[in-house]
């Protein structure tokens, strides 16, 4: 397990001291306060995965220390917990962007249950690991584009944002799709009621369903109280269902039934009851071909696409690199104290050639990865750690993009004498290696592809030349 740090706030000291054993005997690292004006000085000294805080405690209130946390780093989640639970207290809670909220008594096993649970739908969503950085406040964090399509999809949210209607929201996986939900849930008549996100690859799928509906006290064994589910605490709101694919076929059923029937049943529970949410839903697969391989319900797709929309990969819209390049420059330069460096021609270049099978999300990552490693003020091209994705495909494919990237300083072939796809390949290279002077590691970033490629390249010439 990656080291994951905690905060817990709590003024009993019996409570704050076996809170801790529990987290330190599941592998994490743990620091206590007292009380909220001690937990928000540490939290602005550290760096924490999660909080955890009780609701009542004198002086400053756990919703107060909520909302101060909220404001210094506003993807940060936090769990609150109380004795004097109620579905209002909840919502409220949430509304504030609680991640999850837990009624006394507890178990220990419930609230490292609830740990995993936030810090799981968290992962999802930060692949850099590591500890939790300071983030700009959500205000700043609109999606970037000048991309027209981008542009339109804007107008067309904007337009169907005050419907109750169901979105689907589909596009490959770093495209922002949660971005687009939130969009959309900002400019509907629901922007001052909660919005709720669940992840439902995240979620181990014998937990999935507590989570959603939630579940009576004595529903089954451990089940030591009452738990609000995901929409109950998103009612009158807005509920996102990330990667709804990944539902099993009875979770399906239940959330079909949801849909129709606009009430829930809570597991155990004996009564149900009415239920007012929108459902927002995204997914990174191709959903039409799960319909037709029967892995999702057809009447369930039916219910949510009643809005579709489709995210276009960035590779579809270059426009949007050097904008994007340029945001998460200054964001990164301004997170790690480290003055803005440029991006130089030959660095946009690369940039505008790689394909982003990671989309943005990649692009984010690679911008954030060449702030660290630049030292001048400019970011070069041997600033970035691009995948070498699609090395093996036909190299007459890459040959309108290597005549590209030599265009500075390399001799170029002449095309117009008879050779063959391989040959000119092989000329490439050869070319590229004699201006760098024999550097494999230069070429290769030059040409587009990784060393690995380029060494195997230079063995199949070897092979060959020596048949």
């Amino acid at each position: 397990m990656k080291e994951t740090h905690i905060l817990v706030v709590d003024d009993d000291t019996s409570m704050r001291m076996a809170l801790c054993e529990t987290l330190e005997s599941c592998g994490y690292l743990v620091e206590a306060a007292a009380n909220g004006i001690e937990a928000l000085d540490k939290f602005r000294a550290g760096a924490f995965e999660a909080v955890i805080t009780d609701m009542r405690m004198p002086g400053m209130s756990g919703m107060e220390v909520l909302k101060s946390i909220k404001k210094i780093s506003p993807e940060s989640p936090v769990i609150l917990i109380t004795a004097y639970g109620t579905v209002n207290t909840a919502v409220e809670a949430m509304k504030e962007g609680a991640s999850d909220f837990i009624m006394k008594p507890f178990s220990l096993e419930d609230i490292e249950f609830v740990v995993k649970n936030v810090l799981a739908t968290q992962g999802g969503k930060d692949e850099k690991g590591g500890r939790a950085e300071r983030k700009i406040p959500a205000a700043d964090r609109e999606i970037i584009t000048q991309d027209g399509r981008m542009l339109g999809i804007f107008d067309f949210l904007k337009t169907v944002a005050k419907s109750k209607s169901s979105v689907l929201i589909q596009g490959e996986s770093g495209t922002g799709k949660e971005l687009f939900a939130r969009f959309l849930y900002r400019h509907s008549d629901r922007k001052h009621m909660p919005f709720v996100a669940v992840n439902c690859a995240a979620i181990p799928e014998n937990l999935l369903e507590s989570e959603m509906f939630g579940y009576e006290k004595g529903a089954f064994t451990g089940a030591m109280q009452r738990k609000i589910g995901k929409f109950e605490l998103a009612n009158g709101g807005t509920l996102l269902l990330d990667e709804v694919t990944e539902m099993s076929p009875h979770l399906q059923a239940k959330l079909l039934r949801v849909i129709q029937e606009k009430e829930i049943d809570r597991v155990g529970g004996k009564m149900p009851f009415p239920i007012d949410v929108r459902i927002i839903a995204t997914t990174n697969a191709d959903i039409r071909k799960a319909v037709e391989d029967r892995a999702f319900r057809d009447d369930l797709y039916y219910r949510l696409n009643v809005i579709p929309l489709k995210i276009p990969p960035l590779r579809e819209r270059r426009g949007d690199i050097e904008c994007l390049g340029r945001h998460f420059l200054e964001k990164y330069a301004n997170l790690n104290g480290r003055p803005l460096p440029v991006l130089d021609d030959s660095t946009l270049k690369r940039l505008n050639a790689y394909d982003w099978p990671g989309n943005v999300r990649e692009l984010e990552n690679v911008i954030e990865r060449a702030v660290l490693v630049c030292q001048g003020d400019a970011v070069l091209p041997e600033h970035l750690y691009l995948e070498d994705v699609g090395s093996d495909d036909p190299p007459g494919e890459k040959m309108s993009r290597f005549r590209e990237e030599i265009a500075d300083g390399i001799p170029e072939i002449d095309f117009s004498r008879d050779m063959t796809i391989w040959e000119m390949e092989k000329e490439l290279i050869f070319n590229t290696l004699d201006k760098v002077k024999g550097n494999k590691t230069k070429a290769a970033e030059i040409l587009g592809i990784s060393v690995r490629t380029m060494r195997n390249k230079l063995q199949e010439y070897s092979l060959k030349g020596s048949e």
